[in-house]
């Protein structure tokens, strides 16, 4: 039987696991069909070139010049991103907690993100910053809720006023009118698509118009746990313009400011985004199920709330830190991120 890899290919035909289990890779097998790939002759000797010796006369020659001057246009990409991760050198590590990992510098920076992410969420719970604040407290669920949302939309920036362009463009629920995002600066996870005006924040009125409030909406039904809440109100948001990140955090807000019983038991990773990209090269897996199961296994031994995977995977991928919010003098402890090294084996 043949046996697969990590990478859904066939061991021999992989070039990273044939190399790992000394494994013979299989030779790259060219065409079989003759002269596929063989250069084309140079003067147009091929299709539509000069038959016989023919053409050489003043026709022939412009028909020659016409075919030598004819260029192929470049293949366009089709909507096709590509992502360079930042990594660390190979220096044989290895976890099963994260078998992506090859390098011990790639682990250590995912332990300060896993630590920092962790720290964000008591932060929310405890002490919101700036304006998450105002969604924490008691008020109008409404408005709380439409705040949640344009803090999200537009994101906090990493300066040393970080809800500047939020407090700009902000507005209130009950005046019906939607913030002109165009105007101000962005923060680094926003959505939001310069260019696109107010179409999405309209679609989020609407999808709250038909469940008849946005309480309702998020609220779902009485009898769901907040895990699956959490779930299906995801799958509910999926409007144009609001990609998975922005969908997955606005749940963790509203969640853990206790505006809405939410709790994320899965990390949603669904999409071509960057924290999908980074959990399926630090998990070592592409399938959605085992991508939940591992990242359940890593926060459990690590002993971080599920959630904090989603910011932290976020960071370690792009290779920076976004604080979304968070003030430049909060970190982590040392503990935090020793009890998290450890679990990783450094």
């Amino acid at each position: 039987m043949p046996s697969f890899c990590r990478h859904n290919r066939l061991i021999q035909n992989c070039t990273i696991c044939s190399r790992e289990l000394e494994i013979e890779a299989r030779p790259i097998v060219s065409s079989g069909t003759p002269g596929l790939s063989a250069p084309r002759p140079a003067g147009g000797a091929g299709r539509g070139g000069v038959r016989g010796g023919q053409g050489t006369g003043s026709a022939g020659s412009g028909g020659g010049a016409r075919a030598q001057g004819r260029t192929r246009a470049p293949a366009r990409a089709g909507g096709v991103s590509v992502r360079r991760l930042a990594r660390g050198a190979e220096d044989g590590y290895q976890s099963a907690l994260v078998p992506g990992l090859k390098s011990s510098a790639d682990a250590d920076r995912l332990a300060s993100e896993l630590a920092f992410a962790a720290v964000r969420l008591e932060l929310l719970a405890d002490d919101p910053p700036g304006l998450i604040a105002e969604v924490a407290a008691a008020g109008d669920v409404e408005e709380r809720t439409w705040l949640a949302f344009q803090i999200v939309y537009i994101c906090p920036l990493d300066d040393d006023r970080p809800f500047a362009s939020i407090e700009a463009a902000r507005t209130t629920w009950a005046s019906g009118e939607l913030p002109d995002v165009d105007a101000v600066k962005l923060g680094p996870r926003s959505p939001h698509e310069p260019g696109r005006g107010v179409a999405t924040l309209a679609a989020y009125r609407a999808w709250a118009a038909r469940a008849s409030s946005q309480a309702l909406a998020f609220g779902g039904e009485a009898s769901w746990t907040p895990e699956r809440r959490f779930a299906r109100v995801f799958e509910r948001l999926a409007l144009p313009g609001m990609h998975r990140d922005a969908r997955y955090d606005l749940l963790v807000v509203l969640g853990r400011t206790g505006v809405y019983e939410l709790r994320g038991g899965a990390l949603q990773l669904v999409g071509d985004n960057d924290t999908t990209v980074a959990a399926k090269r630090a998990l070592g897996i592409g399938d959605t199920l085992l991508l939940d199961r591992r990242a359940a296994e890593l926060a459990e031994a690590c002993e971080v709330p599920l959630e904090s995977l989603d910011l932290a995977l976020y960071n370690w991928g792009i290779g920076r830190r976004v604080r979304l919010g968070v003030p430049a003098g909060v970190e982590p402890s040392l503990q935090d991120v020793e009890r998290i090294q450890a679990a990783l084996g450094l």
